[in-house]
Parts: structure tokens; sequence; C-alpha cells
């Protein structure tokens, strides 16, 4: 496995500049190969389990990875939603087998990270998701969002690093993603709460450029883009005969808020729920969702194993109520009469 030490300068200072960059040869594509195949075998368990219930009779097990759940979704879109919200990580499920976490652990990624975030104790973010991106489906379009709009508002002015893999060439027929360059060094766009399929939004009058501007960002399979918490971005809509698998995967530096060794049960509101209780035990940037250190040259006997990420990861997931919500932002149709 080739593992690259570091980005070319050229490449980091376009990330600090221009609020994002592509970086077409992360992975060798074959990397990737382990994480497709457990995708599809994790599919295949999820349909097994849906025919048992009587809920469907063709299982489309003939059909590869790039296609077999858009043809379920054809057939059902109940049983293909179903299937969805098993794979995409969504509270209390989600998919986090070891070749998932072998991704999280790339050595040639952490490297990347590491060098764009100027440290080696890395936290990997609080929350990751998979992302099936199926044709002609405008659930998979989201809205022009900033990545902090998600997080709580004490994390606005740290550095927290989306890294966006396709797990196919992301092209603009498939569905690729838009960027708008050099508007991350301002203050969080106003967003709005119930944009399509239930994402946050910044309207067009509140971005921080004229949406023309966006850039396009195809990405090779094997690459991946790198962007900052304050760069808007979307998601356009696929037109393929295939699904545009992704995942999203976030990196910060431990000196970050985070949630690494602490459990839910140290960061639930019970009537504890102001500023002062939450800067006292530095809670994360996003509390319902488990951090762990991947990276670390200080202390590299605490970086986390699968076995201990797979116990942060389902604690937290079990955990239905009593975090801390996000901040608020207005509903969309409240603001549109």
């Amino acid at each position: 496995m080739k593992t690259q030490s570091k980005l070319t300068p050229e490449q980091i200072r376009f990330f600090h500049e221009e609020g994002y960059v592509i970086v077409p040869d992360v992975f060798d594509p074959a990397d990737l190969e382990p994480l497709r195949k457990a995708l599809h075998a994790e599919i295949g368990h999820k349909v097994r389990e849906l025919q048992a219930e009587g809920k469907l009779t063709d299982l489309h097990a003939d059909l590869d990875f790039d296609h077999q759940l858009a043809a379920i979704h054809q057939d059902s879109a109940e049983n293909g939603m179903a299937v969805m919200r098993h794979l995409e990580g969504l509270r209390g499920g989600g998919f986090h087998a070891p070749e998932m976490f072998e991704v999280i652990a790339h050595p040639n990624l952490l490297a990347a990270v590491s060098v764009l975030l100027d440290t080696k104790e890395v936290v990997a973010s609080s929350v990751y998701r998979i992302r099936p991106k199926l044709p002609s489906l405008g659930r998979g379009n989201v809205p022009w969002h900033q990545d902090s709009g998600y997080l709580a508002s004490h994390c606005d002015d740290q550095m927290i690093i989306t890294c966006w893999v396709p797990m196919v060439d992301a092209t603009v027929e498939n569905g690729c993603m838009q960027i708008l360059p050099r508007t991350h060094q301002g203050a969080l766009a106003k967003h709005h709460a119930g944009g399509n399929a239930g994402f946050l939004v910044i309207k067009d009058e509140d971005l921080p450029a004229d949406p023309r501007q966006a850039i396009t960002a195809n990405c090779p399979r094997g690459g991946v883009v790198f962007m900052t918490n304050l760069t808007p971005h979307c998601s356009t809509p696929n037109y393929s005969d295939h699904i545009r698998w992704s995942t999203d995967l976030r990196y910060q530096s431990a000196e970050v808020p985070n949630n690494v060794g602490m459990w839910p049960e140290l960061v639930t509101d019970e009537g504890r729920a102001d500023d002062e209780f939450y800067e006292k035990i530095n809670v994360a940037c996003y509390p319902p969702e488990a951090d762990f250190l991947v990276s670390s040259a200080k202390t590299p006997e605490k970086v986390t194993d699968y076995a201990e990420y797979v116990k942060r990861r389902e604690t937290y997931d079990s955990v239905t109520v009593g975090l801390r919500a996000i901040r608020p932002w207005p509903e969309v149709a409240k603001t549109a009469r």
C-alpha cells in the first residue's frame, strides 16, 4: 500500500485559500473495494431480512453494488428507504464494519488530514455518513449548507475538515458536489431547517457568494474532496444509471472540543443545559455521536482500535434522549410565507 506522507505545498496552500482541495490519488482505488464489498454484503443481509418479513420478493441479487439498491427502490420506495436508513449511520443504527474503520483510519488519509490540520493529534469527528445517491431520486439532492450549520456554535471558529470520499467516479452526470470557493473565512451563514429531505439549507440570498460562481467537484474513485467546516457546498441530481456511493468523514485537532474519553452519561442534559456547564466539560462539537482518537504522536497507545470504536459508536447510538441539541434554525416554511 502506497503511503502519501504529505500533500504538496501547492495543495496545502490551495486548501487554505480556497476552502477546499480535490486530491485525486489519496487512495489506490483498490483500497476502497473491501468497503464496497462489505456494504454490498450488508445490503444483501438487509434485503433478506425484508424478504423474511414478507416485504419483498425480488432481491435483485444478480445486480452489482452500483445497481442493486436502485432496483430495490424502484420496486418499492419503502424497502429502498429501509435499506438506506440501515446504512446511512443515522441515530440508532449505522454501518461500522471493520472495512469502514479501515477507511477512516487509512494512513494516506490521516497523513493528508494531519498536514492540513498542522497536527499529529487527530480526532475522527462525531459524525460520518454513508451516502447512496440513487438515480433520479430527489432525496439525494443536498441543498447549499456549511457543515458548521449542523455543529454547536462554540465550534464555529474551529477547523473541522470534511473528507468526502466517492466510491465511484463522481461526475456531473451522477451528482457530484458544487462548492463555493474562497467563502470560508467569514462568519457562518444563516441556515434554515426543513430543506430537501430534511437537510439544512442556506437560501441564495444568504450565501456568501453568487451560486453561479460555484465550481464542480469532479473526483475520481480513490480521490478525496477536502473541505473546511465553513465551506458552502451542495449536491446535484444523479442523472446516471448507477448509484453514486460516497462517504463523508470528519477530522479535527485533539485540541478542538470533543468527547474522546467521555461516555454519554457525562454529557447528557439532566437539567444542566447551560453554556457554562458545557464549556466546563468541553462538550463536543456534535455531542450526539462518539469522537475517537485516530492519530497521535504524543500518546500512540491511546489511539482507538476497532473494538473500542465499535463500543463507542454503539453506546452513543443507544442514547436516544438527553444529549444536548444542536442550535435551532428557523424553518424554511415559516420564513417563506
